[in-house]
């Protein structure tokens, strides 16, 4: 992938005006920044204002540069600071140190998901790590927006009630079922 143009950055002062006024009532918000510096932690904390944040690891390990994208773990780690819920695909949490327990509880937030694709995906919280099995979709389909699709059917699931690994199982499941065409 190529980045031709680097977009704005997200400011405080847009968290605090019109994007807090759009969110009104919203318990829970996904943040799936495109590249690192597009949200910093002054912008994420008034973003975390009364609600919980989902964030999308790929914005952590992509170099904010024009250019081939680069992926590197050069993130600023209060960043995380504010984050609720951090969501990473295995090559993300691979990156970042890995996918062992250990390795992901240094990240520091209080919940954190690693998509397998198909293998389903890795809960970590307060109760430890666990597995959740995935489901192989059959016919060959492109994958693009899973991830995204995994992270808003998560946080549908814990906006509804669901713990952590209930929400995990619920988004491995939307998700096989829109690759698979079940769902559109």
């Amino acid at each position: 992938m190529t980045i031709e143009e680097l977009g704005p950055e997200w400011s405080p002062e847009e968290m605090r005006g019109w994007v807090t006024r759009r969110l009104d009532g919203s318990a829970w918000v996904q943040v799936a920044a495109l590249r690192r510096e597009e949200f910093r932690p002054a912008a994420l904390a008034e973003l975390a204002r009364g609600r919980k944040l989902m964030l999308d690891g790929r914005g952590l390990v992509r170099s904010p540069s024009p250019g081939q994208l680069v992926t590197d773990a050069e993130y600023d780690p209060s960043v995380l600071e504010h984050v609720a819920v951090l969501k990473l695909s295995e090559f993300e949490a691979e990156l970042l140190g890995g996918t062992e327990e250990e390795s992901l509880r240094r990240l520091g937030v209080p919940e954190l998901v690693v998509t397998l694709g198909s293998r389903g995906a890795l809960v970590l919280d307060r109760l430890g790590l666990t597995r959740v099995p995935g489901r192989l979709v059959e016919r060959a389909v492109d994958p693009t927006g899973a991830g995204d699709a995994f992270g808003a059917a998560y946080l549908v699931a814990r906006a509804d009630g669901n713990g952590p690994v209930g929400a995990a199982r619920r988004a491995c499941g939307i998700v096989a079922d829109l690759l698979s065409g079940r769902l559109r």
